[in-house]
């Protein structure tokens, strides 16, 4: 099924999962471990980033550094397949434009296609650490709407090169969905052209918006308010994340540009230990899940990165 169809065919609340890739030359236990957690609760589905490759320094063998390119957690694709044979929930693996070549897009989508999985994110990701601005991959794509046209492409029998696939695939072609930014895109000059370059990738296929965490649910509705006035009538999934330290109060703001709310910071702020901010951050988000539930949204993506025992008591809390 589709992400749009598993939300159709609820019958009471449902919810995501985000994880990563494991670090390279990992096991994949952990990841297994951390899923084991939350699995019970029967997610809708689970999200596995992607990571660009990155400039590195190396020592060389003559005391010198020579600068090598590397990604530090590869395997999505297999992620995506360990999760889904074991866990038997549809996998939806990022695919991103950020370090890829259109090439290489498209073997992920071979390799994709032959598994079986057929649900995708689709994002532009973020810029290299080495630039000031993001710049696409040699023959890579600059914006998610070209990716989401590759794909289209793709599904309709043709290559990258423009040259036809001798035999369409047997699998259901992909289905995809798209970022989406209650509190705007950092590069977007204004909400209002970060909601119509939003409009412009759903008209070009996407199934379905998954929204950049925040932590205040009126952000939220004013958001899908704006997307619906424009004519967008995919479905809007929240996401949202606990607190887990005090870091996160500047680390959040500074890499996703949100907002955190003066209360939830005041809080996190006068904390004694990382165990109380704990507590704050599960309060804070379960809030925010029950009054997203009670507002009659059918779905809430947790981005549970770095927070499965917190994501674990807010289900207990809200399923």
């Amino acid at each position: 099924m589709t992400i749009p169809e598993i939300i159709n065919s609820l019958s009471g609340r449902g919810f995501s999962i985000e994880v990563l890739p494991p670090l390279k030359g990992k096991g994949i236990n952990q990841l297994f471990g951390n899923i084991d957690q939350l699995i019970g609760f029967g997610p809708s589905f689970i999200n596995i980033t992607t990571h660009r490759s990155e400039l590195v320094f190396k020592s060389t063998t003559d005391g010198l550094y020579q600068r090598v390119s590397e990604r530090a957690r590869p395997g999505t694709v297999a992620v995506a397949a360990a999760i889904q044979q074991r866990y038997h929930v549809p996998a939806v693996p990022h695919i991103i434009c950020s370090g890829f070549s259109r090439l290489e897009t498209e073997h992920a989508l071979i390799d994709l296609n032959f598994l079986g999985i057929t649900n995708l994110l689709v994002l532009r990701g973020d810029k290299a650490k080495h630039e000031s601005r993001f710049v696409p991959n040699e023959n890579g794509h600059a914006h998610a709407s070209d990716l989401a046209q590759q794909i289209n492409a793709f599904n309709h029998g043709f290559f990258a090169d423009g040259s036809e696939m001798e035999m369409v695939s047997e699998a259901p072609p992909f289905s995809y969905g798209v970022a989406g930014y209650p509190e705007k895109h950092d590069e977007a000059p204004n909400a209002e052209i970060d909601i119509e370059r939003l409009k412009y990738k759903v008209d070009q296929g996407a199934h379905y918006i998954i929204t950049q965490m925040f932590f205040d649910n009126e952000k939220y509705y004013a958001f899908v308010e704006r997307c619906r006035q424009i004519g967008i009538t995919v479905p809007i999934i929240p996401g949202i994340k606990p607190i887990v330290n005090r870091n996160q109060l500047t680390v959040l703001p500074k890499v996703f540009h949100v907002d955190i709310p003066s209360e939830l910071a005041y809080r996190v702020i006068g904390a004694k230990d990382d165990d109380e901010i704990k507590e704050i951050g599960v309060e804070w988000a379960r809030s925010q899940a029950e009054d997203l539930y009670q507002h009659g949204v059918k779905l809430i993506h947790f981005y549970s990165l770095n927070a499965t025992r917190s994501v674990k008591r807010i289900l207990e809390a809200v399923l």
